[in-house]
């Protein structure tokens, strides 16, 4: 066939979309290289998708390491600060190993427990992770453990914030094992999981606000009942002892959002952007209406306030950040920054039994309140063409608010049932599995460190201190105290 001939019969075909026009067999098509597929990238692989993945899940893990290491090692007291920066440090290492030794099958796998739990084991073996991820997305396995792992350990080190400046480091260790294995899974499994039950019953939680915000506050504060309050002058006197650090941990969070919520999708497609728009809208509504709340009430504006507000914010808008659109996501953080705050500022203040508890940096108002939150009006702002596209599979929704003009409010209704149902599977199952995880370590080390060590804090914990200089109010060099200490055991040993 001429030259002339095959050059029409292609405009025809892709500039009229000519359905007669086909293709002459001399005309052959060949991909670039780097679109060809090979051993190292098969035909199911999406380079962009999976670039986008580890993407994400670096932001997802700077969140942590050293997003959440320097906010919280700033925004406590002074002699707490390498404690609590160490309690972050740790329990992003530890997560790891249990997420990839039994707890991502646990999560993911296949069902042991019915609808509840996941089957143990390791996520390690050559041949699957370097097959096709299992819920059919167009990346590697390894690429979605990895992005799953940073989910799991931002949500323990999340309740850490509960715990700040009085837990015994040795029960800590123990702890975040246990609650990552017997807690979290069940409730990423319940959530996320093809088989799991409140997947089947229709919830919506785009990226963990139930499975990560809501479990981590309940469970902060469950922890903080049993483990105990903060001396007596720490708790009534316990600034920030960097702001400018916190402020720098703080953008690393907020920023980090963009891969938290922009990741879920598991693509590079137009719900992760959509996400990420949305992420930032709510949390700079919910920032800006914090602080003017906290201007009102108290005649000047704070940063530690401005922060809490910008932490609600991203923590409210993570379950239907890929399901509403932008005007619901202002609304969603005009709620995120008043409603917590209440609970935070005024409620807090009241009520007998928030005061009992000792909830460090208020990890149950800025997760588990804004968390709850977001839940419940992602089911009400839903809209139904973006959960067909985030969920194609399944049939949920519309939103509350879109039921009434789709003529389908029965259905909305159920929508908003399968928030509360949610929202009280994850509450009761932290309550209780939390309780019983520091039921069990009181019993073999204390879950507080004694008084005498809480009076002088990192020094006592682990023989250092987050500014040693000399001449700055220390009673000796840093260097001969390390020297001349002497080793401590954990609780345990004692018994």
């Amino acid at each position: 066939m001429p030259t002339h001939a095959i050059i029409v019969l292609l405009m025809r075909r892709l500039i009229y979309q000519d359905p007669f026009a086909v293709a002459p067999a001399t005309a052959a098509v060949s991909l670039p290289s780097g679109l060809a597929t090979s051993e190292r990238a098969p035909e199911w692989l999406n380079k962009a998708d999976n670039a986008w993945q580890l993407t994400a899940a670096t932001l997802v893990g700077l969140q942590s390491v050293p997003g959440l290491i320097i906010l919280y090692g700033s925004m406590v007291k002074k002699k707490w600060a390498v404690n609590s920066a160490f309690m972050a440090l740790y329990a992003f290492a530890a997560a790891l190993l249990c997420w990839v030794l039994w707890a991502h099958r646990m999560s993911f796998g296949g069902g042991l427990i019915g609808p509840l739990w996941g089957r143990a084991g390791p996520a390690l073996a050559p041949g699957y992770l370097l097959g096709r991820a299992n819920l059919g997305y167009y990346v590697p396995a390894a690429a979605y453990v990895l992005f799953e792992f940073a989910f799991a350990a931002i949500a323990v080190i999340l309740l850490a914030g509960s715990l700040l400046g009085r837990m015994n480091f040795y029960a800590w260790m123990m702890f975040v094992p246990l609650w990552l294995t017997f807690s979290y899974t069940v409730g990423a499994y319940a959530v996320w999981a093809e088989e799991g039950f409140l997947d089947a019953y229709g919830m919506v939680d785009f990226s963990g606000g139930y499975v990560i915000h809501l479990s981590s506050g309940v469970a902060g504060f469950t922890a903080a009942y049993w483990v105990g309050p903060r001396q007596s002058q720490d708790r009534q006197n316990f600034p920030p002892n960097n702001i400018i650090h916190m402020l720098f941990g703080a953008g690393l969070l907020w920023l980090g959002w963009s891969g938290f919520n922009g990741g879920s999708p598991n693509e590079a497609n137009i719900v992760a952007a959509l996400a990420i728009l949305n992420t930032h809208l709510c949390t700079a509504t919910s920032l800006i209406v914090w602080m003017s709340l906290d201007m009102i009430v108290y005649r000047k504006s704070s940063v530690t306030g401005a922060v809490q507000g910008m932490i609600t914010g991203l923590v409210c808008i993570t379950p239907g950040a890929g399901l509403v659109q932008p005007w619901a996501a202002a609304v969603m953080g005009l709620a995120a920054g008043s409603i917590p705050w209440y609970t935070m500022m005024v409620l807090h203040r009241r009520n007998a039994f928030f005061q009992k508890v000792d909830d460090t940096l208020g990890v149950f108002h800025t997760h588990a309140v804004a968390g709850l939150l977001g839940g419940l009006l992602s089911g009400l702002f839903a809209h139904p063409r973006l959960i067909r596209l985030f969920y194609p599979n399944n049939d949920r929704g519309p939103g509350l608010v879109y039921s009434f003009g789709d003529g389908k409010i029965r259905r909305g209704l159920q929508q908003m049932a399968a928030q509360v149902v949610g929202a009280g599977f994850v509450t009761a199952w932290n309550v209780a599995v939390t309780s019983l995880i520091c039921v069990l370590i009181g019993r073999v080390m204390a879950l507080r460190m004694e008084d005498e060590d809480l009076a002088v804090g990192d020094d006592a914990a682990h023989g250092e201190e987050a500014y040693a200089l000399w001449g700055d109010g220390e009673k000796t060099r840093s260097h001969v105290v390390r020297r001349k200490m002497v080793a401590r055991m954990p609780g345990i040993c004692n018994r």
